[in-house]
């Protein structure tokens, strides 16, 4: 059996009960299907707790187009779903019921009452359930995802200002961040990529005699772990070289760009 349709998980996730027993049985066995079927419930209950939404509107047609041309959907369903939602407001008489009432804070809208006998006629729920489903999924992976990084979002502890050395014109900086669990990060940005070998990253201590290499950065840019119980206050100098390939793992004593960590 081919993965599960991303529409399909996505109203499972919302609604739960959807999948036949086929379908169950190929979530239970396929990783893929069940992770992101995973993501998707998280996302959900993540939503649960959402701030008081009485005031919804039917939105405009801007709003289908949009979610159209991100998600490459067919021709067969350009047409916006809600469209007779605001006939009213041109004027247009319409014998199609409007948008229900917004569900009360915390609560996931009831599935629309013809979606389950649409998913044999693929045409009939296309045009009323799929965007509904589609946009609400989207929503609720957007507001999980971004409560995510707001629960794991690092703290700086330090930056410095990359300045170029010798012939080299390239500059940037580097952050020194601690996430959540006490775990240290260097992140290196440079304003481009300047190495006839490669680069690789070294905090240098006072003493211009003391190195500690980081790791090699591939990019004009590159996040590396600290090593735990590492003192900055001993290795302030952040130090990008540019290294042969020799197989020498010393210093090369050729630095593109050089700057201290202050805190």
């Amino acid at each position: 059996m081919p993965h599960i349709d991303p529409e399909e998980l996505s109203l499972l996730a919302l609604y739960g009960d959807w999948l036949d027993e086929e379908g169950r049985q190929h979530l239970s066995g396929c990783d893929a299907c069940s992770a992101e079927y995973a993501a998707l419930r998280r996302a959900v209950d993540a939503m649960k707790t959402t701030p008081d939404s009485s005031t919804f509107e039917v939105p405009g047609p801007g709003v289908w187009s949009g979610i159209h041309r991100e998600l490459g959907l067919s021709d067969a369903i350009r047409e916006d779903p809600l469209g007779s939602a605001t006939g009213s407001a041109t004027g247009t008489e319409t014998s199609k019921p409007g948008p229900t009432a917004p569900p009360e804070p915390g609560q996931l809208p009831a599935p629309p009452a013809d979606i389950r006998s649409g998913k044999k006629r693929p045409q009939g729920w296309q045009r009323r359930g799929t965007w509904l489903a589609v946009a609400a999924a989207g929503a609720l992976v957007i507001a999980g995802a971004t409560l995510w990084n707001i629960n794991q979002a690092a703290t700086p502890l330090a930056r410095a200002e990359l300045s170029p050395l010798a012939q080299h014109t390239a500059t940037g900086s580097a952050t020194v961040l601690e996430s959540s669990d006490g775990t240290r990060t260097l992140e290196v940005k440079l304003s481009k990529e300047e190495a006839q070998g490669y680069q690789e990253v070294w905090l240098i201590g006072r003493d211009l005699t003391r190195l500690i290499s980081l790791g090699i950065m591939k990019s004009d840019s590159g996040t590396f772990p600290l090593p735990a119980g590492l003192n900055l206050a001993d290795f302030p100098i952040v130090d990008v070289s540019d290294e042969p390939l020799d197989g020498n793992p010393g210093h090369s004593s050729v630095s593109i760009v050089r700057g201290s960590l202050i805190s």
